[in-house]
């Protein structure tokens, strides 16, 4: 489309050979594609280089600061930023393109759908959005070493695009990273001055899965939502009991 602004879509990777295509293929319009690795040992990097992406690899420095490493490795001012695991099906090429004919905001979130263990979520169950479309030189990465979001300084505006999610395949690979993120949240936790521990270890995982399964309506998944609510309550338990551990742990 002749006249809009130039876009630079943005992935980080490591070992994303399963997802890596379809996440590249819908974006295989862009007029640039940076792929920045940490390591990857299987197929990542020939598959990226197989829709001609340029490819930049370092160690890989957190989940925000990497993003950030890769969204200064763009050569255009507009990014789309998408993890290796996500996809865009193909009518999102147009409403992107029109975005950027004459962009009224400098940043636009984008809808997100996940994929639970076999299933899509319903249609009737609501979608988290993000920003992912944005004007680099208006916006940034936050620091939180999980949850990392994109900070836009100016207006935000939404656009009528849902990105697939596929996430951890299984239940195993769920919990698995349940586990890791509430281990690298304490960080995040650890900073601030958070109150009344055990019973936020007793009560929160309720909240939170009644938020995410009754609220959200994740419910109409039926045992895909309900597992997918379960894992997350235990998130919510695990970064609290995590955090009540450090403050009990004896100091050297």
């Amino acid at each position: 489309m002749s006249g809009r602004e130039p876009l630079s879509v943005v992935v980080t990777t490591f070992n994303n050979a399963d997802t890596l295509d379809a996440c590249l293929r819908g974006v295989s319009w862009a007029d640039e594609i940076v792929v920045l690795d940490s390591g990857s040992t299987d197929a990542t990097k020939a598959i990226a280089a197989h829709y001609g992406a340029r490819i930049h690899a370092q160690p890989f420095a957190g989940y925000s600061a990497q993003k950030q490493a890769a969204i200064d490795l763009a050569s255009h001012r507009w990014v789309l930023l998408l993890d290796s695991d996500e996809s865009l099906g193909a009518a999102a090429a147009a409403v992107l393109q029109q975005a950027l004919q004459a962009p009224a905001h400098a940043g636009y979130q984008l809808w997100r759908r996940e994929w639970q263990f076999w299933r899509w979520q319903s249609a009737r169950s609501r979608l988290n959005h993000y920003v992912r479309l944005f004007d680099r030189q208006r916006a940034r990465m936050s620091d939180h070493e999980v949850h990392e979001e994109v900070q836009v300084d100016g207006p935000v505006g939404v656009l009528d695009v849902v990105i697939d999610h596929y996430g951890e395949p299984d239940i195993a690979g769920r919990v698995a990273k349940a586990n890791r993120y509430s281990s690298l949240q304490l960080a995040d936790l650890t900073q601030r001055r958070v109150r009344w521990l055990r019973l936020r270890m007793v009560a929160y995982p309720a909240v939170a899965f009644l938020r995410y399964y009754v609220l959200r309506g994740h419910w109409r998944s039926g045992w895909a939502g309900f597992i997918a609510a379960r894992v997350h309550a235990f998130y919510a338990f695990l970064k609290y009991a995590k955090l009540y551990e450090g403050r009990r742990r004896p100091r050297d």
